[in-house]
């Protein structure tokens, strides 16, 4: 469970998340792209045109499962990405939107 990011290095834009599969997320992420039908137009409309190798695919950290069963993870993961978000300080135009 982690924070990943999708880095656009030639423009040094990113689409942040979390995930209680950090590296799964990343290879859907990367599917997605490939297959054109990512959901953020944007991401999409810059991997066509920059081509692959201009981005990076990255876990970013990532958190232990709790063995508290009442832990609520999505709720811990949601702060997680928060932080990371706040760490990153990433202003509105380095940031593709973020689904939902």
């Amino acid at each position: 469970m982690g924070v990943w990011r999708v880095h656009n290095l030639a423009e040094d834009k990113s689409l942040v998340g979390a995930s209680p599969n950090a590296a799964g997320r990343l290879n859907r992420e990367r599917f997605s792209l490939e297959m054109g039908n990512h959901f953020s137009r944007g991401l999409q409309a810059d991997w066509n045109r920059l081509g692959a190798d201009a981005f990076a695919f990255e876990v970013l950290d990532t958190l232990e499962p709790s063995d508290d069963p009442d832990m609520d993870t999505a709720a811990e993961l949601e702060e997680f990405l928060g932080m990371w978000l706040e760490n990153l300080a990433l202003p509105n135009e380095k940031r593709y939107p973020a689904r939902g």
